[in-house]
């Protein structure tokens, strides 16, 4: 190629770039560019700065506002067989581990965008053959430089590599790529939310067995007071100081409490099998756990913070943010397509129609180049169609913010609300239990000396295991309610 073509060619692709980018900007603040008007809605955050909820009682407030949740679960947890048992779940929890490979494809699509807006390169080899007819001008030419040294004229063999580039003037490939990131963040966020979820999971259910446990070694414990109590009945029977109507109403209650005995037996098997289901455990082993102190695990109150924390701990809250962003820019990318394109492509390389001759330089070598300046015209509708889903998809994930974040602070309000009550339901039932524990000594006592009747023995008995129970159920949501806090303030995953 002279030296003229080659300044032909360069000025042909200076004048595209040009138009590309100084031209089609101007072009683009026509209304023909932007044939509506899109109302990006934006995320508020109308939280207050402080939650208003009162202290446990004997709290000292301090003016700190680091949130529990900065806590790694290593420590905010003190058992060390939960801790081993989070531990394990972390490790071959199917759930989680399907996360994980979900974070593996938003990579994966972060690097094929990222590869969109890059030149492409390819090197092809083709060969072709055509033979035409020989009552053609073509034919006769063949017929001609057979006779010579060109004995194959209708084979040809191209080798060479090719590029092809669209400028990305209005960074719709480059938008779409910080979009795809932007989702893998969020997917990084779902994995640790779903942590979050996991480790407080396995603490509640860890805590509901102790507590189960506990109900178990209560209703043992009634069981043999009753059977004390049946065979006294039995034995006044026999005596004549007793009737039948007494010995049946003593060993119906004894069977009432054998029955609940099998209940809460089955309710810790199936206790069990969910932790085992969470940890991703196969072996009939019991969980290892030191149920004799539940009764006596402390429950303090958590430093809330203020709301604004929840924004940094929520690993939820940081997705939906996260997804916002993304599908701004991936607005921003669609509405691009309505913009003119531009796009460069070149190629070299070697071409002949004979092996022979197609290394033979500067006859065989040939190189082209050009430059495409696109508008969409037929398509438009369907471009302007994917624009309003994209801002439709802008508006959910907006709206999903909003909701996450509500949804989060009226959980720590909730379950600091909830702390406050359990305690003083704790207190009081406590409380109780130590009465009724009182009770069935006087009441024997009364029953024996004929001062009371056995239906007054019977019913403070009742009552009594009735109470233990409830005292039981009470710390289990006490127990569970500074978990759930916990958990609801951003913590569990760190």
């Amino acid at each position: 190629m002279s030296g003229i073509h080659r300044i032909k060619i360069v000025s042909l692709l200076t004048l595209i770039a040009f138009m590309g980018v100084h031209q089609a900007p101007v072009f683009a603040k026509q209304s023909w560019f932007h044939p509506f008007t899109l109302l990006e809605k934006k995320q508020t955050f109308n939280v207050p700065k402080k939650y208003d909820t009162p202290q446990l009682q004997g709290s000292v407030e301090t003016a700190a506002v680091d949130s529990a949740a900065s806590i790694s679960w290593r420590h905010f947890f003190s058992d060390p067989d939960l801790v081993a048992l989070i531990e394990r779940a972390l490790a071959n929890n199917q759930e989680f581990n399907i996360e994980i490979q979900d974070i593996e494809i938003a990579a994966s699509e972060v690097r094929e965008k990222q590869a969109a807006y890059l030149p492409k390169v390819d090197l092809g080899l083709g060969g072709a053959y055509n033979h035409p007819s020989d009552n053609t001008t073509e034919g006769v030419l063949d017929k001609i430089t057979q006779r010579g040294f060109y004995r194959y004229p209708d084979f040809n063999l191209n080798l060479g590599p090719s590029l092809s580039w669209e400028v990305d003037i209005w960074k719709r490939l480059r938008n779409a790529k910080e979009a795809a990131r932007l989702r893998m963040i969020a997917q990084y966020e779902v994995r640790n939310f779903l942590i979050s979820r996991l480790v407080t999971e396995i603490a509640r259910n860890y805590y509901e067995l102790m507590a189960l446990d506990t109900s178990l070694k209560i209703l043992d414990a009634n069981i043999s007071i009753q059977e004390a109590a049946f065979l006294k009945m039995q034995a006044l029977k026999k005596y004549a100081k007793a009737n039948q109507l007494g010995v049946n109403r003593f060993e119906a209650q004894l069977n009432k409490t054998k029955s609940q005995r099998a209940e809460t037996v089955q309710s810790i098997v199936e206790k069990e099998n969910r932790l085992k289901f969470l940890s991703g455990i196969y072996d009939e082993k019991p969980i290892v756990r030191h149920s004799d102190q539940f009764m006596t695990i402390p429950v303090h109150e958590l430093q809330t913070g203020v709301p604004t924390k929840l924004l940094e701990n929520r690993a939820d809250i940081r997705q939906a943010e996260a997804a916002i962003k993304a599908a701004k820019l991936e607005l921003k990318s669609v509405k691009a397509q309505l913009y003119p394109n531009l796009t460069i492509m070149a190629g070299t390389g070697w071409s002949g129609f004979s092996p022979a001759l197609l290394f033979k330089t500067p006859q065989s070598l040939l190189y082209n180049a050009m430059g495409n300046f696109t508008v969409p015209v037929i398509n438009r509708k369907a471009i302007i169609a994917r624009i309003h889903i994209a801002d439709a998809y802008q508006t959910q994930a907006v709206l999903t913010y909003e909701q996450t974040l509500l949804q989060a602070y009226t959980d720590v309000l909730n379950e600091v609300s909830n702390i406050r009550n359990m305690q003083q339901a704790f207190d009081t039932k406590k409380r109780e239990v130590v009465l009724l524990e009182e009770s069935i000594g006087t009441a024997n006592q009364l029953f024996k000396y004929a001062k009371a009747t056995y239906i007054e023995v019977l019913l403070v008995q009742e009552e009594k295991l009735d109470a233990e129970k409830e005292l039981v159920r009470v710390k289990m949501d006490l127990v569970g309610s500074k978990v759930d806090l916990y958990r609801a303030l951003g913590g569990g995953w760190r």
